[in-house]
């Protein structure tokens, strides 16, 4: 067959018709559409159960709730962070409606958009514990939704989808960071959340990419395309940033990447230029999705700061309130300069700091909360009660080498979902080397954003244990000349795994090949038994570990055996 012949070719049993150039770019995703909602909405259901059972509890304010839920509570009342009185704590816990205010505004190190997410708990139900929780129990939950249905959109697999999610739920950080007024799960869940948005644009791209191919709508630079998921994921990076600056790494990784599909998209389709194609049609639009966007809906998380007078160093504002913005933005520049200086020198010793390069392996979780309260368990004499935010280990060491596999399926087999996977796993990881080298002080649950692509790591390679189905699609991005029953020679715009430029493994579908026959039915049997005694050994520990995540009261002996290194304590 000649690369522009593309008649049909008589199906028989060794050569069939070659699927279409939409089938090829943008496979639809097998399944039953009520089941990929209702998977994910019951694992929604028990990660939330999980999360808002005694969120409450303990009602005191645990770890850095110290800074975040009064300065929560000041948004509210100033539109900016204010100073608070000593004792404020104690203060708050006697009576919501305290007066803890001090003298002045309060500098603060980190932008105000989790601070505002807070907020609204706050507004909703109190300065109670349970209200300056609220949301991030919310924010966790909607988390282990959105990774169902990302795990599903990229392996093909409901079920792989909510496993993923299920394995999201039974994480002891994610669980953790989930029922506290901390910063790092709102971190987590915009990232998460822009991730998705990109991968549903590379999927919905990619189709209108196919059918204006097959239209003959295009040009020797391929057709312009319209990327409505990139504006959202742009503003869900923009917000992740306004929470954390962590996140801007995520939008220098991601708008690469973004651009990378679309080039190789556009040379899997056989458009004749597409790195040019790609520079003139896409690379501007992404960045102004990306980073522009990511730009206004970070500074709209300050409007508190700008529109109100009395922020710390945003003194007087002007009486006109449409040119307050333009006002700020010098004094803006120099509260950052401020930021900027004091996570630079933070290098003060904290008994549960960290490295980078510990994290993954768990070496040292922070206590959130402790006490041994008296006579609380029983006959036991002595008691204890704790939050230590440490993952589930079974998870975390099994995605260690989950994740060894992954640089495998990327480099060797070119699986973009691995590369992508990978991606989103070192923009929050390696970053944080040069500050751990400056000696910062860092702690583990700055790790919570990684949680997701470790979780995915996972999912893949469960993936590719249990193999794709008989005689069925292997899902969304898996397919491959042998599994779609055409056996013949593919042309250029037909061959996206041939199609892909070497070097971009983002682009080529990669999935094994089915063994014939019983030996395939074994396979999967014995791959699904394994993947479901993995499940299974995750939700035992992260059973077993449940007590020192949610700070109920056991004897001492339990919580020591729970305590299986020295540094854990």
């Amino acid at each position: 067959m000649s690369t522009t012949d593309l008649a049909p070719v008589p199906a028989t049993a060794s050569r069939r018709r070659p699927p279409p150039l939409r089938e090829w770019l943008a496979p639809a995703i097998p399944g039953s559409a009520l089941l990929s909602w209702l998977g994910p909405l019951l694992v929604t259901a028990l990660a939330a159960y999980l999360r808002f059972d005694r969120l409450g509890t303990p009602k005191a304010v645990v770890f850095d709730e110290t800074y975040y839920a009064k300065d929560a509570l000041a948004l509210l009342r100033f539109g900016w962070e204010h100073n608070t009185v000593e004792n404020a704590d104690k203060m708050l816990i006697a009576d919501p409606d305290a007066h803890i205010w001090g003298s002045g505004p309060a500098f603060v190190a980190h932008p105000p958009f989790g601070k505002w997410m807070i907020a609204i708990g706050e507004w909703m139900f109190g300065a109670t514990p349970f209200g300056w929780r609220f949301v991030p129990a919310l924010v966790g939950t909607l988390s282990v939704l959105i990774l169902c249905r990302l795990a599903r959109r990229m392996t093909g697999s409901t079920l792989l989808g909510c496993a993923a999610g299920l394995l999201l739920a039974l994480d002891g950080l994610a669980f953790v960071t989930s029922r506290a007024a901390l910063l790092d799960v709102f971190v987590m869940f915009w990232v998460l959340a822009g991730f998705a948005c990109l991968v549903n644009d590379r999927d919905r791209s990619r189709r209108m990419l196919a059918e204006r191919i097959e239209q003959g709508r295009t040009s020797v630079y391929g057709p312009f395309l319209a990327h409505g998921w990139r504006w959202g994921a742009g503003v869900c990076l923009g917000l992740a940033c306004a929470t954390k600056w962590t996140g801007v790494f995520y939008v220098a990784a991601f708008g690469v990447m973004t651009v990378l599909w679309d080039y190789g998209a556009r040379r899997a389709a056989g458009v004749r230029a597409p790195l040019q194609g790609t520079m003139l049609l896409e690379a501007v639009p992404a960045f102004v999705q990306i980073v522009v966007a990511g730009l206004l809906a970070y500074l709209a998380t300050w409007w508190g700061w700008i529109f109100r007078p009395g922020g710390w160093g945003r003194g007087e504002v002007s009486g006109n309130p449409l040119w307050r913005p333009f006002e700020a933005m010098p004094k803006l520049w120099h509260y950052h300069s401020e930021m900027l200086g004091f996570h630079t020198g933070l290098d003060a010793k904290h008994p549960y700091q960290s490295w980078p390069w510990d994290w993954p392996i768990l070496r040292r979780p922070v206590a959130f909360f402790y006490t041994e309260p008296k006579g609380a368990c029983g006959g036991a004499t002595r008691c204890s009660r704790e939050i230590l935010g440490i993952g589930t280990p079974a998870l975390w060491w099994g995605a260690l080498v989950a994740l060894a596999v992954v640089v495998f399926l990327w480099l060797i087999l070119r699986d973009w979902r691995a590369g992508a996977i990978l991606l989103g796993f070192l923009a929050g990881w390696l970053t944080w080397f040069p500050s751990a080298f400056a000696d910062r002080t860092m702690f583990l649950f700055y790790a919570t954003p990684l949680i997701p692509f470790m979780v995915l790591a996972v999912v893949l390679v469960l993936g590719y244990l249990i193999g794709p189905a008989p005689a069925s699609a292997a899902g969304a991005h898996a397919a491959r000349p042998g599994e779609s029953g055409y056996d013949g020679e593919l042309t250029a715009p037909q061959r996206a795994s041939d199609a892909s430029p070497p070097g971009l493994p983002w682009e080529t579908p990669a999935a094994p090949e089915p063994a014939p026959g019983q030996v395939a039915g074994v396979r999967r049997l014995i791959g699904a038994a394994a993947a479901g005694a993995f499940l299974l050994v995750v939700l035992a520990n992260f059973a077993y570990f449940h007590p020192i995540l949610s700070a109920q009261t056991i004897p001492y002996d339990d919580w020591q055996s729970r305590m299986w290194f020295d540094r854990w304590v």
